[in-house]
């Protein structure tokens, strides 16, 4: 095998990253979008997000079947083809100016997402040596920030700066057709180009990577030492991680998906959604910032002890957007994105190390708890209509304050088990 082997079927698979974040982060867009063109309160609009990512719950566990049966590149297909259906029906949707088909839309979409995060993941994981496993992984998170942070300025410029009350319902509905449609059509292109293409076969490489497994003398121990477990249950620290990924997903979700409506309050920056929609970028950029800063930290510092330190970051933040006003508060709230740049991996990682046999049971388990970006929005939006939206954002303390437990509780145990 030559170095460069698998070079154009990783350029090709890290599209999907920044096609997936895209559409992700664009829905940060469509709440204030939705919540101004059906007159919603904030629990109503946050249906955007719990609709979409319910569907990882939902969706998750049949995506992994259809791979089973199918194969993973031909699920990459199904799953854009998926994806593009669902930004297609964006159309009547707008037509009907009628909520629950925009829901509908986003349920599909995000059904093709599902898919092509259990297809992808694995796939980068595994598309070279495995002691650059960690490396692809974090250059095709790299492109999925990227993502984030061009598709706030993307949506401001052809969704946002629609919205004008003097105009009929069915005239600002039309904003979301463009952008939706010229979407579903390049995600078209890029299943065609997929079903066209050479990519290795995925089961070979897995073969290759056990193999280099079990050369290796620590992952080794570490596959024998759980030989005499029978259930994933007997990993407790996979089940705490679980709740985490739950806690960060939701709390980092819910943070944008007010943002531009925290940045129109009076009290705050008072400003239009159009000229706070490119603020998201700012919070997506921190993120991005934060991943490659982490990348070098911690070749010095632990997970444990970084996660636990961007976890009271992230507090801090948090308490200083609640308690003070104007554009402190609000650079305070951008700033959390900072914070969340390595929480991901980190949890991931530390949550899935040492389960030997069970990891790719366990892997499924912290991606189906996604769906902390559904309901944590939703919580968000029910207390920000009854206490105001500035004090609602203390739910994003309460998740991070579970993350800083779960780092102190994996340093504590640490000293005993290698898996934490």
């Amino acid at each position: 095998m030559t170095k460069n082997k698998y070079t154009t079927a990783f350029i090709f698979l890290v599209s999907l990253f920044f096609m997936w974040a895209f559409l992700t982060a664009l829905n940060d867009i469509l709440i204030p979008f939705v919540k101004n063109l059906f007159e919603f309160d904030y629990a109503e609009a946050a249906l955007v997000q719990f609709c979409f990512f319910g569907a990882f719950a939902i969706m998750g566990i049949p995506a992994a079947k259809l791979l089973e049966v199918v194969g993973y590149k031909k699920g990459i297909v199904i799953g854009l083809c998926v994806m593009g259906l669902g930004a297609f029906l964006f159309y009547p949707a707008s037509i009907a100016v009628y909520y629950p088909l925009f829901l509908g839309a986003l349920f599909i979409l995000a059904t093709g997402v599902t898919i092509l995060q259990v297809a992808a993941n694995p796939y980068v994981a595994v598309l070279g040596p495995p002691e650059t496993a960690a490396s692809r992984l974090n250059l095709a998170q790299g492109f999925n920030s990227v993502a984030k942070i061009i598709a706030p300025l993307f949506g401001t410029a052809l969704i946002l700066s629609s919205i004008d009350e003097t105009l009929p319902k069915e005239q600002q509905a039309e904003a979301v057709q463009i952008p939706y449609i010229g979407l579903a059509i390049a995600l078209g292109i890029l299943a065609l180009i997929f079903s066209k293409i050479k990519l290795p076969n995925l089961n070979e490489l897995d073969s290759v990577k056990e193999a280099n497994l079990e050369m290796n003398d620590r992952e080794s121990a570490v596959l024998d030492s759980n030989l005499s477990k029978s259930s994933i249950w007997e990993f407790p620290h996979l089940w705490f991680g679980a709740i985490a990924i739950f806690m960060y997903v939701g709390a980092e979700v819910s943070i944008a998906s007010y943002l531009v409506n925290f940045l129109g309050e009076s009290q705050i920056a008072n400003l239009d959604e159009k000229s706070a929609g490119p603020y998201l970028s700012f919070y997506w950029g921190g993120l991005m910032i934060g991943r490659f800063i982490g990348a070098a930290v911690l070749q010095k510092m632990s997970a444990r002890l970084l996660l636990g330190i961007m976890s009271i970051a992230a507090i801090v933040f948090l308490v200083l957007g609640i308690i003070t006003t104007g554009w402190f508060a609000a650079w305070c709230i951008i700033l959390v994105g900072f914070c969340n740049s390595i929480m991901w991996s980190n949890i991931f990682t530390l949550s899935i190390d040492g389960l030997g046999k069970f990891t790719s049971q366990g892997s499924g388990i912290l991606v189906m708890f996604i769906m902390g970006g559904a309901i944590i929005p939703l919580l968000q939006g029910f207390i920000a209509d009854r206490v105001g939206l500035q004090l609602s954002y203390a739910i994003g303390i309460i998740c991070y304050a579970y993350i800083l437990l779960f780092a102190m509780r994996l340093a504590f145990v640490g000293k005993n088990k290698t898996h934490a």
